[in-house]
């Protein structure tokens, strides 16, 4: 009997060994059989053709230099030899000015600075960082004349204001 049971377990197996692919295998044989591989040609190596640099008396760009138009320092220039005043210490976008008041007749601004210290000034006093004059005291504002010094060296006025803060 147990002869007869291996005997038909053998016979089952062998019967189960079929590969049943067939169709897969026919299929993937069949797609393969149209491909083939295609290979770009190399591209055209281009010749070298050496390159002659000359820009030796060229200035060099990453040294700083001083642009020149022929000015030369032209122009309204500030009196370098006069004594500072406190509030030329200050960039001119830092003072408020938050008051004005009269004295004998003569017109003060209130300036106060960001380390909150107040000073009084009036016409002819020298205010930022430009050498600014003030030229005028008003209500509501301060005038002044600023003179900055552009890249080329030169000189210029401009006018500017400070206005009162509430």
């Amino acid at each position: 009997m147990k002869r007869l049971v291996s005997i038909a377990f053998v016979l089952g197996l062998t019967g189960c060994t079929g590969s049943g692919m067939d169709d897969l295998q026919a299929f993937v044989a069949e797609s393969g059989r149209d491909m083939q591989g295609k290979i770009e040609p190399l591209p055209e190596v281009k010749v070298y053709e050496p390159f002659s640099y000359a820009a030796f008396d060229l200035p060099d760009p990453f040294k700083p230099r001083k642009l020149t138009t022929g000015g030369g320092g032209a122009g309204p220039q500030p009196d370098f030899n006069r004594p500072k005043e406190p509030l030329e210490t200050f960039s001119l976008e830092t003072l408020k000015m938050v008051g004005m008041l009269s004295k004998r007749g003569v017109a003060h601004a209130v300036i106060k600075t960001p380390d909150n210290t107040v000073y009084h000034v009036r016409k002819g006093n020298y205010v930022g960082q430009n050498y600014g004059l003030i030229t005028q005291i008003g209500d509501s504002e301060v005038a002044l004349r600023e003179i900055i010094q552009d890249s080329a060296g030169d000189w210029s006025e401009r006018n500017s204001t400070l206005i009162l803060q509430e």
